[in-house]
């Protein structure tokens, strides 16, 4: 490696240094252990059936979640425009 490769590799961004993502993905995996974890001491009420379903929050937020998206990806597919489309030449 080269001196300029290695200065280039110190001045990037903290979020984008491998160690940094390593240390989010951690993060997060722990956040959501304890989340999962909370789920048992919380006593939940029923209304319809399903939500009382240990972990169905986070199926139905997921799910919710992938719903949004792929909807923005049809919408953005049935609605766009040629790339020439707003150039009045």
């Amino acid at each position: 490696m080269t001196e300029k490769q290695a200065v280039k590799s110190t001045d990037d961004h903290w979020l984008v240094r491998p160690e940094t993502i390593r240390k989010l993905w951690i993060g997060f995996a722990i956040v959501l252990a304890l989340l999962a974890a909370a789920d048992f001491l919380v006593h939940k009420h029923d209304y319809v059936g399903p939500d009382g379903w240990f972990g169905f929050y986070w199926v139905y937020g997921f799910g919710a979640c992938v719903a949004m998206v792929v909807f923005a990806k049809v919408l953005g597919v049935l609605i766009k425009r040629p790339d020439g489309y707003y150039d009045h030449e």
